[in-house]
């Protein structure tokens, strides 16, 4: 499989439709082709990035992403669907270099790309890393946002393009301490810098598209997972523990706070409802969620029990795990982005764990190999 790489031409520029052509009355002209969509999105790497990505690439998009520079690529969720550049006639998706903590390289892109939709996407979306790298986690969720949505207006400005339209990725945890179940008029109490951020970067958004009337949405989308999940987010952390322990590669699994609940969807489902905002004819802001929560300990019986053992034996409670400000119950009301957008979720609870697991299931077989064979020390994990 080839590994995606940045694509740094800056002379990309959208598709050219065909054109009719009139050769006397033997050939009749042809069919105006629509020009093909464009979409620029941050955060393209990540696991929304990806699957978005997917969606709109079968709805035929062009895709752009924006990518930080590493001297190692993180491109693993999109290599599935990377096509060389030189393959250009197939290559509908193309990465570029740029952060949101870099404004100059933000209105660049902008204007090399012009796109028709903007998804920012890209966040350090850990909340517990957010107590420990709080500056940074403000920086690029907070002023990263603004950075980019300023970006936009001045681009909008210059070009005279006002059809340019821009989602912001929200998160439930932006309502925090507020008892459930949270809709669009539930009033924020954020407990962590990540949720203070998102917070902020929800407010630049609503004054960006009041003040300059942009087409401007927020997505304020509750917990959503998938096997793409990060490792070290609490669903993934634990399906992985299921894999490895089944296939005896780990005994045990380190967590904090069990009793914290937390509605719970599919992220393939959840970027449709991103797509679906910016079709709309007004620009306005949605809860997604599937309206039914559980508690991690929840999850920790259907995964465990998928594959016939008891989480009781395996999990052990770490204080290192407890978040200086807890959020303890997450659970959205959907009812707006039901009846505006037409969205509902199609993937349950269990059928999400359940996914996750097999996966990881067989990620762990692909690490055995590796164990029996020298090239990975199984003790690494406790």
């Amino acid at each position: 499989m080839a590994t995606a790489a940045a694509n740094n031409d800056s002379t990309t520029s959208r598709s050219e439709s065909d054109t009719a052509a009139v050769n006397g009355t033997q050939n009749p002209p042809r069919t105006l082709q629509p020009a093909r969509k464009i979409a620029l999105i941050t955060g393209i790497t990540g696991q929304d990035g990806s699957y978005l990505t997917e969606f709109l690439l079968n709805k035929g998009y062009e895709v752009h992403g924006l990518i930080r520079r590493s001297s190692n690529f993180n491109t693993q969720r999109i290599n599935h669907i990377y096509i060389d550049p030189h393959n250009a006639h197939k290559a509908r998706m193309k990465l570029h270099y740029a952060d949101l903590t870099d404004a100059s390289s933000l209105r660049r892109w902008l204007d090399t790309i012009q796109p028709d939709e903007v998804y920012n996407l890209a966040a350090q979306s850990h909340v517990a890393v957010s107590f420990e790298i709080p500056d940074y986690t403000a920086d690029v969720v907070a002023t990263g946002a603004l950075r980019l949505l300023e970006a936009v207006r001045s681009h909008v400005s210059a070009s005279g393009r006002s059809h340019i339209k821009y989602y912001q990725a929200g998160s439930s945890e932006m309502f925090g301490s507020t008892p459930p179940p949270q809709s669009e008029t539930t009033p924020f109490h954020p407990r962590s810098p990540y949720a203070v951020s998102k917070c902020a970067a929800h407010w630049y958004t609503v004054n960006y598209r009041e003040a300059y009337g942009l087409f401007a949405c927020n997505g304020i989308l509750f917990n959503h997972e998938s096997p793409r999940r990060g490792e070290n987010f609490v669903t993934r952390k634990i399906t992985r523990a299921v894999g490895r322990i089944k296939i005896g590669l780990q005994s045990k699994l380190f967590l904090g706070n069990l009793q914290a609940s937390r509605d719970w969807g599919f992220a393939g489902d959840y970027v449709e409802a991103m797509w679906l905002m910016l079709q709309q004819e007004k620009p306005d802001d949605y809860v997604v969620a599937t309206e039914d929560s559980h508690t991690v300990e929840e999850f920790l019986a259907v995964a465990f029990g998928y594959v016939g053992l008891n989480w009781r034996d395996h999990v052990v409670i770490d204080k290192r795990y407890f978040r200086p400000a807890e959020v303890d119950n997450l659970k959205g009301d959907a009812s707006k982005a039901k009846k505006v957008l037409g969205w509902k979720p199609r993937v349950g609870f269990e059928q999400l764990v359940k996914m996750m697991v097999d996966e990881d299931i067989e990620l762990a077989k692909r690490e055995k190999v590796l164990v029996d064979a020298g090239y990975m020390d199984a003790q690494q994990q406790p």
